[in-house]
Protein backbone atom coordinates (compact mmCIF):
# COMPACT_ATOMS: atom_id res chain seq x y z
CA UNK A 1 0.00 0.00 0.00
CA UNK A 2 2.78 2.30 0.17
CA UNK A 3 4.35 2.09 -2.58
CA UNK A 4 1.00 3.16 -4.12
CA UNK A 5 0.21 5.38 -1.92
CA UNK A 6 3.99 6.55 -3.22
CA UNK A 7 2.37 6.29 -6.64
CA UNK A 8 -0.47 8.47 -6.01
CA UNK A 9 1.84 11.43 -4.68
CA UNK A 10 3.84 11.49 -7.63
CA UNK A 11 1.24 11.51 -9.95
CA UNK A 12 -0.60 14.34 -8.47
CA UNK A 13 2.49 16.55 -8.18
CA UNK A 14 3.36 16.19 -11.82
CA UNK A 15 -0.01 17.24 -12.87
CA UNK A 16 0.20 20.05 -10.71
CA UNK A 17 3.35 20.67 -12.25
CA UNK A 18 2.00 20.17 -15.45
CA UNK A 19 -1.25 22.54 -15.09
CA UNK A 20 0.73 24.97 -14.11
CA UNK A 21 3.30 24.71 -16.78
CA UNK A 22 0.19 25.02 -19.07
CA UNK A 23 -1.27 28.01 -17.21
CA UNK A 24 2.16 30.26 -17.39
CA UNK A 25 1.89 33.00 -19.21
CA UNK A 26 5.27 32.50 -20.69
CA UNK A 27 5.35 28.92 -21.70
CA UNK A 28 5.11 28.71 -25.79
CA UNK A 29 1.63 27.63 -27.29
CA UNK A 30 3.10 24.26 -29.08
CA UNK A 31 4.71 23.44 -25.65
CA UNK A 32 1.00 23.74 -23.99
CA UNK A 33 -1.00 21.70 -27.01
CA UNK A 34 1.42 19.04 -26.47
CA UNK A 35 1.33 18.68 -22.95
CA UNK A 36 -2.43 19.71 -23.05
CA UNK A 37 -2.73 16.23 -25.48
CA UNK A 38 -0.55 14.05 -23.11
CA UNK A 39 -2.80 14.65 -20.59
CA UNK A 40 -5.83 14.29 -22.37
CA UNK A 41 -4.33 11.07 -23.73
CA UNK A 42 -3.92 10.01 -20.52
CA UNK A 43 -6.50 10.19 -18.75
CA UNK A 44 -8.90 9.32 -22.19
CA UNK A 45 -9.99 5.71 -22.72
CA UNK A 46 -9.46 5.94 -26.14
CA UNK A 47 -6.56 4.76 -27.64
CA UNK A 48 -4.70 5.03 -30.84
CA UNK A 49 -3.69 1.46 -31.06
CA UNK A 50 -6.38 -0.43 -28.78
CA UNK A 51 -5.13 -2.59 -25.86
CA UNK A 52 -5.93 -6.09 -26.82
CA UNK A 53 -3.95 -5.64 -29.44
CA UNK A 54 -0.67 -7.88 -27.64
CA UNK A 55 2.41 -5.44 -27.43
CA UNK A 56 1.60 -2.86 -28.99
CA UNK A 57 -1.61 -1.93 -27.91
CA UNK A 58 0.03 -1.22 -24.86
CA UNK A 59 3.61 0.07 -26.48
CA UNK A 60 1.53 3.03 -27.28
CA UNK A 61 0.69 4.37 -23.91
CA UNK A 62 4.50 3.45 -22.95
CA UNK A 63 6.02 5.68 -26.07
CA UNK A 64 3.41 8.73 -26.56
CA UNK A 65 2.81 10.02 -23.18
CA UNK A 66 6.41 10.56 -22.38
CA UNK A 67 7.17 11.55 -26.04
CA UNK A 68 4.65 14.26 -25.63
CA UNK A 69 5.27 15.60 -22.06
CA UNK A 70 9.38 15.27 -23.03
CA UNK A 71 8.97 17.63 -26.57
CA UNK A 72 6.92 19.94 -24.40
CA UNK A 73 9.25 20.41 -21.76
CA UNK A 74 11.98 20.63 -23.95
CA UNK A 75 10.21 23.64 -25.23
CA UNK A 76 9.61 25.22 -21.99
CA UNK A 77 12.36 27.96 -20.76
CA UNK A 78 14.15 26.71 -17.25
CA UNK A 79 13.16 29.51 -15.44
CA UNK A 80 9.83 28.83 -16.06
CA UNK A 81 9.94 25.23 -15.47
CA UNK A 82 11.92 25.80 -12.07
CA UNK A 83 9.77 28.30 -11.03
CA UNK A 84 6.41 26.10 -11.40
CA UNK A 85 8.12 23.45 -10.00
CA UNK A 86 8.99 25.35 -6.62
CA UNK A 87 4.83 26.26 -6.77
CA UNK A 88 3.61 23.10 -7.52
CA UNK A 89 5.56 21.19 -4.63
CA UNK A 90 4.34 24.38 -2.61
CA UNK A 91 0.92 23.33 -3.53
CA UNK A 92 1.27 20.08 -2.86
CA UNK A 93 2.50 20.23 0.56
CA UNK A 94 0.55 22.67 1.73
CA UNK A 95 -2.80 21.22 3.49
CA UNK A 96 -5.81 22.33 1.78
Amino acid sequence: MRVLARIKGKLKSELAFYRCLIAHPRTPRLSRILLGAAIAYFLTPIDIIPDFIPVLGHLDDVLIIPGLIWLGLRLIPVEVSASCRLVSASSIDSPA
